[in-house]
């Protein structure tokens, strides 16, 4: 980066840590310069990185955000800011919530986003946004050992080379290599992807040699949730998720030996926090170790 760009980068992210000591929903003022040259920026990185990243612990692992910016912050507070710490999140940073501009510029048309893009700058930004999208990563190995996506599995994903040959730009279908809900294969209620049941989980995680599947997508009331005997794990990070479930937000970290553990933000904390008052970025946390992964020899 030049001078110039570094500079308005720290600009941007001054301001998007501003939030911390004001009320709960504050909107954070930030310049369409500032958003586009964040998605520019970003978009010339995830085309720079692999379609499927291969990645190495210690990091911490999110779910579903949906634009609920202030508890995005919570769980950065926690885990640690980056760079201090490396997170992977599984997607839907946007849309619903009411903050996913902040969420998105921070980590970088559907359910609200495209409303909030034209009332708070324009139609152009949301298609500078949609392009970069386009460009993300669809998946993620965690040491040779964790599969990680948004998602879940599918029956046409039948090997690790198809992810890889995806050409990016993409807009990624709800259905075919991104299937959506967790029950053999079955087609989803909503008729747009697939269900997957324990059986396809263990033959999945046999075949390549894995021993976990971490996705996201799907509200759990605890903020995370095992299934298929602990061989697949569902995060969901938004607690309070759009303020009609009393879910809790979860996040895993993962660490050198793949040691795994929960943090969790209680929906209640969301309750007892009055609108006119400035939000304390304070996790009432449950870190429980739960598991290990048994991490290859080097």
């Amino acid at each position: 980066l030049s001078s110039g760009e570094a500079l308005s980068l720290v600009s941007t992210s001054t301001h998007l840590l501003v939030v911390p000591g004001c009320r709960p929903g504050k909107i954070v003022q930030m310049t369409q310069a500032e958003v586009q040259g964040l998605c520019i920026k970003s978009h010339a990185i995830f085309l720079s990185q692999p379609i499927l990243l291969e990645l190495e612990a210690p990091l911490k692992i999110c779910g579903d955000i949906h634009g609920q910016y202030t508890d995005l912050l919570r769980l950065f507070e926690y885990g640690g800011f980056p760079p201090e710490a490396n997170y992977l999140f599984l997607g839907d940073y946007v849309e619903r919530g009411t903050q996913s501009l902040e969420t998105i510029c921070f980590i970088d048309r559907i359910y609200g986003f495209y409303d909030e893009c034209k009332r708070r700058f324009n139609i152009r930004l949301w298609k500078t946004f949609t392009d970069c999208f386009d460009c993300l990563p669809i998946a993620a190995i965690v040491d040779e050992k964790i599969f990680c996506r948004h998602g879940g599995l599918s029956p046409d994903l039948q090997s690790m080379e198809q992810i890889q040959r995806i050409m990016r730009p993409t807009n990624v279908p709800d259905a075919g290599l991104l299937y959506k809900d967790v029950q053999g294969w079955g087609e989803n209620d909503r008729g747009v992807s697939f269900t997957f049941g324990a059986e396809v989980v263990s033959e999945f995680l046999n075949h390549h040699d894995l021993d976990l599947i971490c996705r996201a997508h799907q509200v759990v009331g605890d903020g995370y949730e095992f299934f298929a005997k602990r061989q697949l794990v569902t995060l969901f990070s938004a607690p309070n998720y759009c303020g009609e479930f009393d879910n809790a937000g979860g996040m895993m970290s993962v660490d050198e030996t793949l040691m795994c553990s929960f943090q969790i933000l209680k929906p209640s904390e969301k309750k007892k926090l009055n609108p006119n008052s400035k939000l304390s970025i304070k996790v009432t946390s449950s870190c429980i170790t739960i598991f290990k992964v048994e991490k290859h020899p080097s």
